[in-house]
């Protein structure tokens, strides 16, 4: 039988496939005017699987999770607390010294001091009791460094045993303001935290509060304002916020303004503030602990996906059963279908099922994520939770997660084996709950980052005592 026979037998298996084990033979031989047969076949293997802790992940992320909840549907229970810098405008400044009217011997001061923690979503009961406590730093987090998911900065020394300490009680709907007030467009979702007592500085010195000690340490150094830099290792070194009390809702911070009021005059008296900022600008780090995962981690009637920092399901992948009898063959698609199972209860508060997943070799887990590397779609995967079209403009996610092909990474496993440099993990994967952006230019999207979700999401699948199955298709040259 001729070649294009043949060929036109295999092509929707080639069309699937971003690229195989053997790419450049397979062009070779789709091109070639050859009389050369090309044999087709399909095998199935077993997968086996189990939950894996995360344990911490490194916490690169655009908000702060702040507070606690537990997960209806499997008992185990998240918490979040974070911690901030703040940022500067370069060569900040006050009104000179002479036009501030709050001064007392000489010496500026601060009518009120707050912190404000801005959220978008939340997840959780909006009427549930929380208190935040407010810690101010002694130490500045160290630039450089990748701080993970499980650093608390109490517990490594890094807050002022005699510094700020303020607690507040808040729901996530502000009780205080009316429903008006709330739906305004000018109102957007906080929490504030007072620093109002009097405050006394790492040189002794007693202030009226914090923001006071802010305004005169500008006036007496007025250098160390000159950018964030300078302002987090002289001034404020950033605040650390812990969860204290209270169960039932998670806020996304994206923003935390510290706000500084005195009264200063030009022609006229007049109210004035100023502003530093937590954001992107500067190092935030959240910090995730999760209880009662153990019996999750333990059961076999199935695998787990769960963040932020949950847990993971590991894959064994069969390689050498994969490759015997066609080391010499062509691996045009090696797919896994992940099946999601439904939740055994019902409540509002179910945590969300994780959209996007990434698949890497266990060894990569930790290179991956701190050198901020993106899949190549040759040894490490993204895929999305797959769709079900239902009509022209509608569609919704199925129960299930599938990686088209895998192929490349199980050859590339099956050589480093026969090698000798295979690990102890060496036909290991991981499965993780991830977030992904892109760029798009010239009409081309493409993936620029990938990081941990640090949303709260979980989900179970089939697996565990019950083996999944990867699908494999080869070609060669008969």
């Amino acid at each position: 039988m001729k070649f294009r026979f043949f060929a036109s037998a295999i092509l929707a298996a080639f069309m699937i496939t971003a690229c195989d084990s053997t790419t450049d033979e397979i062009g070779t031989s789709l091109s070639n005017n050859t009389k050369d047969q090309i044999i087709v076949s399909t095998d199935t293997f077993q997968v086996t699987t189990r939950s894996v802790a995360a344990n911490s992940v490194l916490s690169r992320s655009s908000f702060g999770a702040l507070g606690k909840v537990k997960d209806t549907e499997t008992g185990s229970y998240v918490t979040g607390n974070f911690m901030t810098q703040f940022h500067t405008l370069e060569n900040f400044k006050l009104p000179a010294l002479d036009s501030i009217v709050s001064k007392t011997d000489g010496l500026a001061y601060a009518d009120s001091c707050d912190i404000r923690l801005y959220f978008d979503d939340f997840y959780g009961d909006s009427l549930a009791t929380m208190k935040v406590r407010a810690m101010e730093l002694k130490t500045p987090y160290k630039e450089g460094v990748n701080y993970y998911s499980d650093f608390n900065p109490e517990a490594n020394g890094m807050v002022r045993s005699n510094g700020i300490k303020v607690d507040k009680a808040y729901t996530i709907t502000d009780l205080g303001l009316s429903k008006g007030e709330r739906k305004s467009k000018e109102y957007f979702k906080h929490i504030k935290i007072s620093l109002n007592d009097p405050y006394t500085g790492v040189d002794g010195k007693t202030y009226k509060n914090f923001g006071t000690y802010v305004m005169q340490m500008y006036y007496a150094h007025p250098e160390y304002f000159k950018n964030s830099y300078k302002l987090i290792q002289n001034v404020i070194p950033g605040f650390y916020f812990k969860t204290q009390s209270g169960q039932g809702s998670m806020m996304y911070i994206y923003a935390s303004l510290m706000n500084i009021y005195f009264k200063a005059k030009d022609s006229t008296t007049y109210v004035g503030s100023t502003r530093f900022a937590g954001t992107t600008e500067v190092l935030q780090s959240t910090e995730i602990s999760n209880e009662n995962t153990a019996p999750l981690l333990a059961d076999k009637s199935c695998t787990y996906l769960k963040s932020p920092a949950g847990i993971y399901t590991e894959m064994t992948l069969p390689v050498e059963k994969i490759m015997q009898n066609h080391e010499r063959d062509s691996i045009n698609t090696a797919e896994i279908v992940l099946q999601r199972l439904n939740n055994t209860t019902t409540s509002k508060y179910t945590f969300d099922f994780p959209k996007e997943l990434l698949l890497i070799p266990a060894d990569s887990l930790a290179s991956f994520f701190k050198n901020k590397q993106v899949t190549d779609s040759r040894t490490s995967f993204l895929t999305v939770a797959d769709t079900k079209q239902i009509n022209n403009t509608t569609s919704r996610y199925t129960n299930t997660y599938t990686f088209h092909n895998i192929g490349s990474l199980i050859k590339k496993m099956y050589d480093n084996k026969k090698a000798g440099r295979a690990s102890a993990n060496w036909n290991k994967v991981l499965i993780i709950p991830v977030k992904s952006t892109t760029v798009t230019a010239n009409n081309t999207t493409v993936i620029s980052g990938i990081y941990h979700d640090m949303t709260l999401k979980s989900t179970r699948l089939v697996g565990g005592d019950t083996p999944i199955k990867i699908n494999v298709i080869y070609s060669k040259f008969k």
